[in-house]
């Protein structure tokens, strides 16, 4: 592995296997993220913030019926995406961060609802080298792997075409009582 601008240069070129990996039970650890990030239209950027709340609605969130978060935003910022997951417009979202109370189950952090919008890319297209968030996460919660497919027996799950999530997941199915036979 050779490096350029201090960063190894291996190469992604493969994305149908390659993909950005978060493990959300490392990163929610870490007291302080120092992960860098090299988004192309704003450098100042930190995606990795982006990549958290994503990865969260999509494995942790419980997805209510009556998703007391939608409900407690009065400026319309929540709403549940046709795919069910809780989805949040950051142009609405003033940081109030109503929804962060309103949640039952603690899952919205109010880290996770920054005034600052931030957005990842995953890089993709961009570099051929490993993203600078994968190469500054000092406790390797972040990196780029060779993931064919989602294995729920390891809790890892994608999050679109990009993404791969290691966290376990909340499903509905796994806490409803087995149905009495008649």
């Amino acid at each position: 592995m050779s490096e350029a601008n201090g960063h190894p240069t291996e190469l992604i070129d493969d994305l149908t296997m390659k993909r950005l990996f978060i493990d959300l039970d490392i990163c929610n650890q870490c007291k302080e993220c120092r992960v860098t990030c090299d988004y192309f239209y704003h450098p100042q950027n930190n995606g990795i913030a982006n990549l958290r709340e994503y990865a969260t609605f999509a494995t942790i969130c419980r997805h209510c019926e009556q998703a007391p978060c939608v409900n407690a935003c009065y400026h319309n910022a929540l709403e549940r995406a046709t795919d069910g997951h809780i989805k949040r417009y950051k142009m609405r979202c003033t940081s109030c961060k109503s929804c962060a109370l309103a949640c039952p189950f603690g899952v919205i952090f109010q880290d996770f609802i920054p005034y600052l919008d931030s957005k990842c890319d995953f890089c993709v297209g961009i570099t051929a080298t490993l993203p600078k968030c994968a190469v500054t996460c000092p406790e390797k919660a972040v990196e780029v792997r060779d993931i064919a497919a989602e294995d729920p027996d390891e809790s890892i799950y994608f999050v679109g075409v990009h993404l791969a999530v290691h966290s376990l997941r909340w499903l509905r199915e796994d806490v409803q009582p087995a149905k009495k036979k008649q």
